[in-house]
């Protein structure tokens, strides 16, 4: 068996602290906590509203999954999601900012896990969803997406949810819109009062979501 001079077992050691640093690190809630005043003007507010492009209340991410805020803040940072404000605010932050206010957010208040499915959907929901194929990526019970850079959907705002899903079927708009491929497909052949039934139904569901109001705010 070759040996390993001091000098490389010391490399390979300085390496593997330096990996366990950063992962500690992109789970730091602890720094989010000192980072997050910017986002909790809104979404540390119960039912605190947006207005643009029209007026819907700003969405639950207490609870969210970490790596899907991460991946919300980049798409607004790069322009994949249009919305001037959230844009001017993911601009500010560095990578390292959006994972550890994303850590804050997954843990803030966790609340017990929602129900394995929920109950049987009314049978036009339930078409909607099979046409739709929500269940793929988001889970059966709308909470344990496949992939945590999927969202949670059960139990979200449900005008947030209409608002977000007409977004995907918006193109060639510099204003509005976002760009994911399998969203807008998914999104694209519903008319708008069918969304508004499935954001509906999702919003009803027993989810992991909530609005946390922070002491500075009561």
């Amino acid at each position: 068996m070759k040996k390993i001079s001091l000098a490389t077992l010391a490399a390979l050691l300085a390496a593997g602290s330096m990996i366990v640093s950063t992962a500690a690190r992109a789970q730091d809630a602890k720094a989010g906590e000192k980072k997050m005043q910017m986002c909790a003007g809104c979404h540390n507010l119960p039912g605190y509203q947006a207005s643009f492009p029209e007026i819907y209340k700003v969405p639950k991410i207490a609870g969210q999954n970490a790596k899907y805020i991460v991946s919300a803040l980049n798409a607004y940072k790069k322009g994949e999601r249009k919305h001037p404000s959230m844009r001017a605010i993911a601009t500010t932050l560095s990578d390292q900012d959006m994972a550890d206010i994303a850590a804050y957010y997954e843990q803030l208040e966790k609340s017990a896990a929602a129900p394995a499915a929920p109950a049987e959907a009314p049978a036009e929901i339930a078409k909607l969803l099979t046409k739709a194929n929500c269940e793929s990526c988001h889970g059966k019970n709308f909470s344990t997406p496949i992939d945590p850079s999927y969202p949670k959907l059960a139990g979200q705002y449900a005008d947030y949810l209409y608002v977000a899903l007409k977004a995907y079927q918006t193109d060639h708009n510099p204003r509005v819109g976002r760009s994911n491929a399998i969203m807008m497909g998914m999104a694209r052949p519903f008319t708008h009062a069918e969304i508004k039934s499935l954001s509906g139904y999702l919003s009803s569901l027993p989810g992991e979501l909530k609005t946390v109001q922070l002491p500075e705010f009561r």
